[in-house]
């Protein structure tokens, strides 16, 4: 009798385990399970969503709201450097990029782009680092990186992300990226540093939360770099991005409906319901 309890018990622990953690995975093992969902997600992942993006740069501030289409996006500016736009502006502003279709395909193309780099450098990430359990919640895992020494960047953007120290956190049980944030522990140059150079000491750092049961959304990028770029012209790109209030919207909306979409949500932005997008 005492061995049969003591096997409940242990049966029972086991199954209140995460996954991941249940199965005793190296470091290695859970990030490329974390790549291989995040690459699933961004495949098939067709929602469209109508959010709010409050956008910092060193000369630029802009509190706008997001609504997302399979042709472009919307954004309805509400404040643009501290000042805030009238409804007939941002009425101006919409109805001017819905009929240019030029600036929609410079959209589209950038967003591709964008999402095409991360993709590429998701899948960097079991080969590009040495990786470490750090800690772990029912909820998370934890994970130290180091560059890997032998690792051959095959572009200069994995030259630069593969010269990072950082952390991850992965969600145990659908091994999606809660939380990534990296920092360059030498200089990177081009061209022996002619062509350009980003210093040491330069971040990165982005966030995703569960927004639906099955749907996860990136809530924060925050990019601190430093350095200069052909004939020693500095550069500086700073910039924060906070996403927040997040609505899914049918999947098969319309540009136009989504410029409606943009235009139904609140015109004026609490002081308290700004600060809610900074801690989502």
């Amino acid at each position: 009798m005492i061995h049969i309890g003591r096997r409940l018990l242990w049966t029972g622990i086991v199954l209140l385990l995460p996954a991941s953690l249940g199965r005793a995975q190296s470091a290695q093992a859970i990030i490329q399970e974390v790549v291989a969902a995040e690459h699933a997600a961004d495949q098939n992942d067709h929602s469209q969503w109508t959010y709010l993006e409050e956008k910092d740069k060193p000369s630029q501030h802009v509190l706008q709201w997001v609504a997302t289409s399979a042709q472009s996006d919307v954004q309805r500016v509400l404040e643009q450097n501290e000042q805030k736009l009238p409804e007939e502006r941002q009425r101006e502003l919409i109805q001017n990029f819905l009929h240019d279709p030029k600036a929609q395909k410079k959209q589209i193309a950038e967003n591709s782009h964008d999402n095409q780099q991360i993709d590429d450098l998701l899948r960097l990430l079991p080969a590009a680092f040495v990786w470490k359990v750090t800690g772990s919640t029912p909820a998370t895992t934890s994970l130290h990186f180091e560059p890997a020494p032998n690792f051959r960047p095959p572009t200069r953007e994995a030259r630069v992300f593969s010269s990072m120290t950082g952390d991850l956190v992965a969600d145990n049980q659908q091994h999606r990226v809660r939380s990534i944030h990296g920092r360059l522990i030498r200089d990177v140059t081009f061209g022996a540093g002619i062509l350009g150079r980003l210093r040491q000491g330069s971040t990165f750092s982005l966030e995703q939360q569960q927004v639906d049961p099955r749907l996860w959304q990136l809530t924060a990028i925050h990019v601190h770099l430093e350095g200069s770029a052909l004939l020693f012209k500095s550069v500086s790109l700073q910039e924060d991005d906070q996403r927040s209030h997040f609505e899914e919207e049918p999947s098969a909306i319309t540009l136009s409906q989504a410029a409606e979409r943009a235009m139904r949500e609140p015109a004026a932005v609490q002081p308290e319901y700004r600060a809610a997008s900074k801690t989502q």
